[in-house]
């Protein structure tokens, strides 16, 4: 029961949540193959996002891991992690694609690219509208049924999700298909060379 607490306690510290209504996830509109969507950045540019069987790749990058971030410029872990995931990118960039979606709240480009400028976050951010329907079908995808928080990654490659380490539960066998909360990027790191053969 006390590891039980410790680790409730931790958790609760390391990840935000919102306190809005648990949306339906299964009341959107699912992609179909072959969709297409446009994310644009913050920072400048666009990148075409197109629907495979299982999962998503960057049109003209499909050769790369592609991390989806789950973030919100309201929360601390976010923040803290947000200049470590620019770091990982500027490392892999020939090999990763990591896309924030901002989520949880309505704000301005403005105010995202705040946040990047604060606190380091200098990858592709999106403040799209299609952030929305983009995060349900990725949730609905890998049958995540808890409350969402942030921060929360997924990790693809070649279209497929990729079952990356369990921070909290390093015995955990079976692995997950996402992060949840604050986990250290050299873990994430660790799991996109051992994704790619590359170690």
């Amino acid at each position: 029961m006390r590891k039980f607490l410790a680790f409730f306690c931790v958790f609760v510290f390391i990840s935000c949540s919102s306190d809005e209504k648990m949306q339906d996830d299964f009341a959107f509109d699912k992609f179909k193959e072959g969709e297409t969507v446009v994310l644009d950045n913050v920072h400048g540019g666009s990148k075409t996002i197109v629907r495979t069987q299982n999962g998503f790749v960057v049109q003209g990058e499909e050769d790369k891991v592609l991390i989806f971030d789950f973030f919100g410029t309201f929360c601390p872990p976010c923040k803290e992690e947000a200049p470590f995931l620019t770091d990982l990118w500027k490392e892999n960039s020939s090999k990763l694609v990591l896309i924030g979606l901002d989520h949880f709240e309505e704000v301005s480009d403005d105010e995202v690219r705040k946040f990047a400028h604060e606190f380091g976050a200098y990858y592709f951010l999106s403040n799209s509208p299609n952030n929305k329907r983009l995060i349900a079908q990725i949730l609905h995808d890998i049958d995540y049924a808890n409350m969402e928080q942030l921060p929360f990654k997924v990790m693809l490659y070649k279209g497929e999700y990729q079952t990356v380490s369990d921070y909290y539960r390093p015995e955990n066998e079976k692995g997950l298909k996402y992060y949840l909360g604050s986990v250290p990027v050299s873990l994430i790191n660790s799991d996109l060379h051992k994704v790619l053969n590359d170690e």
